[in-house]
């Protein structure tokens, strides 16, 4: 009997395993692929590693080659010259040395507490007073006719691709779309995204996506908005390159295919109906972030909602292992950031001046250029912006976004001032580094508190 049964070893059942450990709990862990899951191998870290070496091809195109990419880009996914996928021993050795029992196959809840674990013809029963589901998320197809004739690609594919495409077509305007092109586009492959809504990144902050659609466009990237495809056809274009139609009547091509309109989540066929929980689809999963869905059994990471984040799987792994032994915690999702890599990075955490309207909040807005501020005009900036929403009754902080170069890094004085509810007098009165980043939110903190005196 284990404390812990752990379906998925991506970075929630990880987290999740590794606090149970530290708790001195037992630990049976399972996973049908690469223990690490998605992120360190076809994920955030060759993603962000392609974006790297991107920006150095596009500062001096001699001085970084895609076949240093490549090698490098390789290195850092743990994948030999010679293998087609990623090695995961640095993932399952720490989770061995931690205690954690392994176990490679495919898993299906049997009963409460119980978990079948099957590989070459032979299952391994396992009993469990808790069973965590972390199995993460697979990019969605979706249902265009023509598109089963053509080799599509998704982030494995544009993650690990060896070669450079003739051209690439990317279909999804979300972070990882947009990362992936800007990454391409920049090793001078022709570079169309299509999005079927009116802009780029729907999901975070507008000036954000403003931001970075300006940036792709510089770079090349064609931009099309407002139209979704209703067909693809294998090798129709010029030079055999695959053409979508497009919902206003266009068309575009591309030689390779990105699929980044969405995820889907591998749930269905686990047998989670053991615990009650209804997959015929006749009601509404929650994707909203509760880890716990019946007595002993959590989902945690993208299945669990309510957003799909490396740093959200971590915090839920741990978060739910803590619940389990019964600390009194619950999930809190506030100050959850939100990042894209993208050069300028954006980055985003609570609610826009909208958004918090919409929720009944009193807020006002506040906003620098930051072009023009002492650190844009230190590096050369072109654009940008830092944004903050206050709250009038609290006078706290309800959300920031922010666009430049160290945005993923300048955000989380805003993650942790919303998250503890920092009074923006004490925010104003702390003494921010000249000419950071974040002496520009030191400049709205004391405008905020100016407003609201």
């Amino acid at each position: 009997m284990f404390d812990f049964v752990i379906i998925g070893a991506g970075p929630a059942g990880e987290s999740a395993a590794f606090e149970a450990r530290h708790r001195d709990a037992t630990v049976a862990i399972v996973d049908r692929r690469w223990f690490g899951g998605s992120c360190p191998h076809i994920g955030c870290i060759p993603s962000k590693s392609l974006l790297n070496s991107a920006e150095r091809h596009h500062e001096n195109a001699a001085a970084w080659s895609w076949k240093q990419t490549s090698e490098r880009r390789d290195y850092m996914i743990n994948r030999p010259p010679d293998a087609e996928e990623p090695d995961d021993a640095n993932h399952v050795d720490p989770l061995r040395e931690a205690g954690a029992v392994i176990y490679r196959g495919e898993a299906e809840v049997v009963k409460r507490g119980a978990v079948d674990v099957r590989h070459d013809g032979v299952t391994h029963r396992l009993e469990a007073k808790n069973v965590v589901i972390a199995v993460g998320s697979s990019s969605k197809v979706p249902p265009i006719p023509g598109l089963d004739a053509i080799k599509v690609w998704t982030n494995r594919e544009a993650t690990l691709a060896r070669e450079l495409p003739k051209s690439l077509l990317v279909l999804g305007g979300g972070p990882t779309g947009c990362e992936l092109a800007q990454a391409y586009v920049r090793f001078g492959v022709p570079v169309t995204i299509v999005q079927s809504g009116d802009r780029l990144m729907p999901t975070d902050h507008p000036r954000n996506s403003a931001t970075v659609t300006d940036a792709l466009r510089e770079d090349g990237v064609v931009v099309r908005l407002g139209a979704r495809a209703i067909r693809a056809r294998a090798g129709a274009g010029k030079d055999g390159a695959h053409v979508i139609d497009l919902s206003d009547g266009t068309t575009a091509e591309g030689h390779a295919i990105l699929l980044a309109v969405g995820r889907e989540f591998p749930i269905d066929d686990l047998g989670l109906e053991c615990y009650g929980v209804d997959m015929t689809g006749r009601s509404h999963f929650p994707h909203d972030g509760r880890l716990r869905v019946a007595e002993g059994l959590w989902i945690i990471g993208d299945p669990a909602g309510p957003e799909l984040h490396t740093h959200q799987a971590h915090y839920q792994g741990e978060v739910a292992v803590r619940m389990a032994l019964g600390d009194p915690v619950v999930p809190d999702y506030r100050a959850l950031p939100r990042a894209s890599y993208t050069d300028p990075e954006a980055a985003f955490v609570g609610v826009s001046l909208e958004q918090a309207k919409d929720a009944g909040i009193d807020a006002i807005e506040f906003v620098a250029d930051f072009a023009t501020s002492t650190r844009g005009y230190g590096v050369q900036a072109k654009r940008g912006h830092v944004t903050i929403v206050v709250d009038r009754a609290s006078k706290t902080l309800v959300g920031a976004a922010i666009a430049c170069p160290d945005a993923s890094a300048a955000i989380h004085e805003c993650v942790l001032a919303i998250r503890a509810r920092i009074p923006i007098e004490i925010l104003a009165d702390t003494i921010h580094a000249f000419p950071s980043t974040s002496r520009i939110l030191n400049g709205l903190f004391a405008d905020a508190r100016r407003a609201l005196t």
